[in-house]
């Protein structure tokens, strides 16, 4: 019997469904229920426009009208690459109503990432701005119609040009039509594919149901003390899990609350809409926080409004974390999540020294956590060992794709059994320790752990101590083949002015107390690190190796 990878349990189900962790909503639900309990309230701002909830609604609900009469379905998936756009809003709850399930790719990606989902994925249609950052996306999305028989449309946010391929181009303000009035998916269905943060080969999709992201959105609006009266600042690519969801644009919706979209994070653009909107709670990456703490301190923008600034992607160090409260005036709050479920932050009571060193406890009071060597045997508290989870928001398995039968699906079904255990916890590949109190502190990736001669270093631990130098902007440290020790502890490090020597550096960490093997063997400067997503280092690639 074919496991269904998209379905928890029965008796799981059923437990979360009676104590409340799953409302039985679709996410149209939500937005509708939002309408009318706030019908004079902005939903949505987006430069010069501003939607509130009874239009966003129509809109929306216009937009699944006019794809189910392109020939748009229930089950069929788009793949949806748009900037933070109000577009972007209204097309997810647009297939949240038809019951279409949107890919949720990112800006950044290219024909790789792109060209994978849509054949994987049976794609029928596929969604772009028509330039966004200096790049031609119709161009892209041309090679990529060329690329993928199952593709029929592709609608542009702009120009379309001249199309191309198999596919029927059209513009996305050209969709709009008279309302979908069919039926409705359930709450247990796809609602939407998110995309596996890993840093090898093109990202895994992860089923998302209707049922288990609202209740990660509403356990992350308890979790930030959320409010209808706060203002949320997309300004990471809000496509991606954690600014959609923890809580989020989405979660920002089901409170009532006000969403402003950036289409770039830039500390000027972002800055001027904290100022302008009076933006209460917002999310950044570590390499974004460092930027805007930099522009922060000679900023003309009044940025008093901001009481929440949600830090994750990443670990925040304790250097940096310190940092955020004294430069911008607001409170910290650390997120550590993944698109696969689990979110843990820190609370805005909690005490300093929790915010500043714990990457948070779990958002719900029903998610498990276990912690384990590598046996998989726990391990007592404060002993690290890598984080398996699974709750009513974790998923039970990577999405293996439309067709059970194809040599796809089988790859990504030999990866399930290896990524969730048989009772359904998933093995995140992160390693933590575990407080008493349940908070969680990250150490590193059971496969970026350094092995130099037999001793282990975390690079977070290493990075942390670089980044306390005055002169260092960024940091990031990989082991490296070594013929003689396995590995050696190299680190990449961007300066905020004039570059420190790497004797000066070496110095600095050692007279932090750092233990002599984990001091970096080699330190190189360089003007900026690799990324993958929306901020993470992309480790392989400054190791040398692909992806």
């Amino acid at each position: 019997m074919r496991l269904d990878y998209t379905r928890w349990p029965d008796g799981c189900a059923s437990r979360y469904r009676r104590h409340g962790y799953w409302s039985g909503e679709t996410l149209a639900d939500m937005l509708a229920a939002a309408a009318r309990r706030w019908p004079d309230r902005t939903a949505v701002v987006d430069g010069q426009r501003r939607i509130d909830y009874p239009e966003l609604v129509d809109r929306s609900e216009r937009l699944a009208g006019g794809l189910h009469r392109l020939g748009l379905r229930a089950g069929d998936r788009v793949v949806v690459q748009l900037p933070n756009v109000a577009e972007l809003v209204e097309l997810c709850f647009a297939l949240f109503r038809l019951g279409a399930v949107p890919i949720m790719a990112l800006p950044a990606q290219r024909y790789t990432e792109i060209a994978h989902f849509c054949r994987f994925a049976g794609a029928t249609a596929y969604v772009v701005a028509d330039r966004h950052g200096g790049f031609d996306h119709v161009a892209l999305a041309r090679e990529v119609a060329d690329a993928a028989p199952s593709l029929r449309y592709v609608l542009v946010h702009g120009e379309p040009g001249e199309g191309g391929g198999r596919a029927r181009f059209v513009r996305l303000a050209e969709a709009y039509d008279l309302p979908y009035v069919g039926p409705a998916p359930r709450p247990d269905d796809v609602a939407l594919l998110q995309l596996s943060g890993g840093s090898t080969g093109v990202p895994k999709l992860i089923p998302r149901t209707h049922d288990d992201y609202l209740c990660a959105a509403r356990a992350c609006l308890h979790a930030t003390g959320f409010r209808a009266d706060d203002v949320y600042l997309g300004a990471l690519p809000v496509a991606h899990n954690f600014p959609l969801v923890s809580p989020g644009v989405f979660g920002a919706l089901a409170a009532g609350g006000r969403t402003v979209l950036a289409r770039y994070p830039a500390p000027e653009v972002a800055f001027r809409l904290i100022e302008a909107e009076r933006v209460t709670v917002t999310s950044v990456v570590p390499p974004l926080a460092l930027a805007w703490l930099s522009a922060a301190e000679r900023t003309r923008y009044d940025l008093s409004s901001l009481r929440l600034l949600q830090v994750g992607g990443a670990k925040c160090g304790t250097e940096l974390a310190a940092r955020i409260a004294p430069t911008l005036g607001c409170r910290l709050q650390q997120v550590y999540g993944m698109a696969e479920g689990l979110i843990n932050l820190t609370r805005p009571d909690d005490a300093d020294e929790t915010v500043l060193a714990t990457q948070g406890r779990p958002a719900s009071d029903a998610d498990e956590v276990r912690v384990v060597d590598g046996t998989g045997a726990d391990v007592p508290d404060g002993t690290e060992g890598e984080l398996l989870t699974r709750g009513p928001y974790t998923v039970r398995g990577y999405w293996t794709g439309p067709d059970p039968d194809a040599p796809a699906a089988a790859e990504v079904a030999a990866h399930n059994a290896t990524a969730f255990t048989v009772d359904g916890f998933y093995r995140t590949g992160d390693l933590v320790r575990r407080r008493p109190d349940g908070y969680l502190v990250v150490t590193g990736r059971v496969g970026d752990q350094i092995n130099r001669g037999g001793e282990k270093v975390a690079p977070a631990e290493v990075e942390n101590h670089l980044l306390a130098h005055p002169s260092v902007h960024d940091a990031a440290v990989v082991g490296v083949p070594d013929r003689y020790l396995g590995e050696r502890v190299t680190a990449y490090v961007v300066p905020t002015g004039e570059a420190p020597s790497a004797a000066e550096l070496t110095g600095f960490v050692r007279s932090r107390g750092l233990a002599a093997y984990k001091v970096p063997d080699r330190i190189e400067v360089v003007a900026e690190l690799p990324t993958l997503g929306v901020g993470k280092h992309a480790r392989r690639r400054l190791r040398g190796e692909d992806g």
